[in-house]
């Protein structure tokens, strides 16, 4: 059912809703509703290792990455929604789990991404053509995949998004099938990311004619607002599969692309 804009706006922190992923999973997302003039609205997309804080004083809320976001947001006129394509298909995180073992990949955070457009359609509230789609890792994959103009369900949607933004999204699989982008594209991508390198990235952004901003000295997960790079050994993917990935903050990094954002 439509959610209501005064609904919205009474709940000062997220509130929970029901988004129907087009695969017909029934995914709870976060809604942050706008502050006063409403700009538009931004679907963002979390990466493999989910939604929510696992340890600290923000356990089982959204974790910091995706809360100090919201707040940019939201502060700048945006209603956000996050949905969360693991906890309703029995996932905690995908990280640790090796491509191609996942249960949950592309096809499923595409029909998510699909189905939050079009739930977000029916809101009254929404403004046509000032909806954005904004990931992280795989979901910056999952961004490049709902925004493929060669698939049916991408042409088939009638929401479409007024801009996709992902940051250091994996770009290999999208470069080699001849990704078309159905909206403008921009790209956030690490310097030195050894999970999802920027170099396929590049070429994809050259490609189709997508804005591609490279930030130095930077790993995946430059735009956490809190800690420190670190080598994580326990995920298998990434450019050296065995030896762990870099992933952490970069300050000057974060502050120029949520800038550019």
């Amino acid at each position: 059912l439509p959610l209501s804009l005064a609904q919205a706006q009474q709940t000062p922190t997220p509130m929970a809703v029901t988004v129907p992923s087009l695969d017909g999973t029934a995914l709870t997302a976060w809604l942050f509703p706008a502050k006063a003039e409403h700009r538009g609205t931004v679907i963002a997309l979390h990466g493999c290792g989910g939604l929510y804080a696992t340890t600290g004083a923000r356990a089982g809320l959204l974790n910091e990455r995706h809360n100090a976001m919201a707040h940019v947001l939201v502060d700048e006129g945006y209603a956000v929604l996050f949905p969360d394509s693991l906890t309703a298909r029995g996932e905690k995180e995908l990280c640790t789990q090796k491509i191609g073992t996942r249960r949950i990949d592309q096809t499923q955070r595409r029909a998510d991404a699909l189905g939050a457009l079009a739930w977000v359609g029916r809101q009254p509230w929404v403004k046509p053509g000032q909806v954005a789609l904004l990931g992280w890792s795989h979901g910056g994959s999952a961004v490049l995949s709902a925004t493929d103009n060669n698939r049916a369900d991408v042409r088939g949607q009638s929401v479409k998004p007024a801009v996709a933004v992902a940051f250091y999204p994996g770009c290999a699989a999208a470069l080699k099938s001849g990704y078309k982008p159905s909206a403008p594209l921009v790209l956030m991508l690490g310097e030195k990311d050894d999970w999802t390198p920027p170099g396929p990235c590049v070429a994809l952004g050259q490609a189709v004619g997508a804005e591609v901003n490279l930030y130095a000295d930077s790993y995946h997960d430059f735009d956490n607002p809190v800690g420190e790079v670190r080598l994580r050994k326990d995920v298998p993917n990434g450019v050296n599969p065995g030896q762990g990935v870099h992933v952490g903050a970069n300050p000057v990094a974060r502050e120029q692309a949520y800038a550019r954002l």
